[in-house]
């Protein structure tokens, strides 16, 4: 990119004490107390289950002999109960650890005729309160069940198990020449069964598509006990109707899943990442129209953060701004077969980005060190934000002529109550993480967010949850997005499948009653 440099003016002082993409977050924070989720919403009604008893935690262990593998100690039951926001904490007495998918199959079995109501959790990195207990629910988690059981290095399909976690999986196929279809700021720490039943969007969607289009088959649990093994390895197979979409962004409430076959690209032979600078969120939507034609096959992401996403980057992690101030930030990333012809594409473009002003400075990375350390000022956002306090965040897919407006509206209803309004997300598929940050939770700025940014999103077309799902936090808005008879049909699915409703209960769909 040589031909380029003089023209991206901050390019030699890209820093590098930026951490490595493949980490999770580790925050350093005071441990304080989550209030219980039943406590903070005092309205809500346990179901109708029953409550664990010794008895039921001898035969746990009678189920899954061998140490560690059925939790009852409160300090280490804390981490499991609680969220990774710190947002939502349940009471559960006991955490389930299967190996195998025979083993859930028997606790799935044995909890269905205890009215037991179960949890199932893997990273416990979710952002909606889907992967913890709402009251005294039995956390299974897939951490044990983390085997790779095969990959077919002629058509690159992996078949795994639920617990496999995100980035080992695709350490994994990096030896082997293939990458993972997804890619996200938790990879360190989330599970590809929590992956799948969240419907995990992440920075790749761009280029591989969603993982309704990359699973080519499950293996899942359902609350009975009974496995339904849909785990083909095929690309087509039009036998009947497509199971295993039914389960991808389920969150848990049909069935556990337990394995799955991915199919996985070519691990790209030459990757390129540019971080620009822009003047108005109009000349990154030019950019981005600018992009998918000059850069076509090549382009695997484009990222935009606003001014005030930067402001939490440089204030709360202490890291530096790799190029000047501007209102708005671009991330792009090619990955192709062909160095040369990668770069000759990119380098045109920035080139031309430059020269009609589209673009105000920048910077560009070619080596692996340094494209993670671009990369970590966007996904040490959630990090970031963290440091304030306390962060409403939401996920939601717009139209893109309507993308940020969202953000300036939410700062001109909220004004000098917040700490701060963040905008930023995936422009390559129209979903926007709008996040506010407050010292501490408050009930009062709660209701002057919500419903205003479900109804705002809803008047303009979109979607409330583009990639975190509903979970908890807004199972009762899905009326924003989903129609009744639509969420009718929901109800008797659930009902269907998981007739004592022992699922993931409180997450996702309201109660057919």
């Amino acid at each position: 990119m040589n031909s380029i440099m003089p023209l991206l003016s901050q390019s030699a002082r890209l820093p590098l004490r930026f951490s490595c993409r493949i980490r999770h977050f580790h925050i350093q924070q005071k441990k304080l107390a989550v209030e219980l989720t039943r406590i903070r919403y005092p309205n809500l009604k346990r179901g109708p289950y029953a409550n664990v008893c010794d008895a039921d935690i001898s035969n746990f262990e009678k189920l899954l002999p061998g140490h560690g593998r059925v939790i009852t100690d409160v300090n280490e039951l804390d981490g499991f109960n609680t969220d990774w926001l710190k947002t939502c904490r349940g009471s559960s007495q006991v955490v389930l650890r299967p190996k195998t998918t025979e083993e859930v199959s028997a606790l799935l079995c044995y909890c269905n005729d205890r009215r037991l109501a179960v949890v199932p959790q893997g990273g416990n990195t979710g952002l909606v309160g889907g992967s913890v207990p709402v009251f005294d629910e039995v956390i299974i988690s897939t951490q044990l069940m983390n085997n790779i059981i095969s990959l077919d290095e002629v058509s690159g399909i992996l078949v795994c198990q639920a617990g496999c976690i995100l980035a080992n999986l695709d350490s994994y196929l990096k030896d082997h020449k293939f990458t993972m279809p997804l890619d996200l700021g938790a990879k360190g720490s989330c599970h590809i069964g929590g992956n799948l039943a969240t419907n995990a969007g992440g920075v790749r969607l761009l280029r591989y598509g969603s993982l309704h289009g990359t699973i080519l088959g499950l293996e899942v649990v359902q609350a009975s006990g009974v496995v339904v093994d849909c785990l083909s390895s095929l690309r087509k197979d039009n036998t009947g109707y497509d199971l295993k979409q039914l389960f991808i962004g389920s969150e848990g409430t049909l069935g556990i899943i337990t394995k799955a076959a991915i199919l996985c690209p070519q691990k790209p032979n030459a990757v390129n990442v540019a971080f620009l600078g822009c003047d108005s969120f109009n000349r990154v939507l030019d950019v981005f129209q600018k992009s998918k034609h000059m850069l076509g096959e090549i382009l695997s992401a484009f990222e935009f953060m606003d001014a005030a996403s930067m402001d939490v980057i440089q204030k709360n992690l202490k890291m530096h701004n790799p190029i000047a101030d501007f209102p708005f930030y671009i991330l792009i990333e090619t990955s192709g077969s062909n160095g040369n012809h990668d770069e000759e594409k990119l380098n045109k473009f920035l080139e031309t980005m430059l020269s009609t002003q589209l673009v105000n400075d920048g910077t560009v990375a070619t080596d692996m060190s340094k494209i993670e350390a671009v990369w970590s000022v966007r996904e040490r956002m959630a990090e970031g934000l963290m440091h304030d306090g306390y962060c409403y965040k939401y996920d939601v897919s717009l139209p893109l002529l309507k993308f940020y407006s969202l953000v300036e509206d939410m700062r001109r209803h909220l004004g000098s109550r917040v700490t701060r309004v963040v905008g930023y997300g995936h422009v390559g598929d129209g979903n926007l993480h709008l996040n506010i940050t407050t010292p501490a939770y408050s009930h009062e700025i709660m209701d002057l967010i919500e419903p205003y940014i479900y109804d705002w999103v809803a008047r303009h077309h979109g979607s409330i949850s583009a990639e975190h799902g509903l979970g908890f936090k807004k199972k009762q808005f899905i009326y924003h997005s989903k129609t009744k008879s639509a969420v009718k049909l929901m109800q008797a699915i659930k009902k269907l499948m998981d007739p004592n409703g022992i699922l993931n209960p409180y997450k996702t769909i309201p109660d057919a009653s």
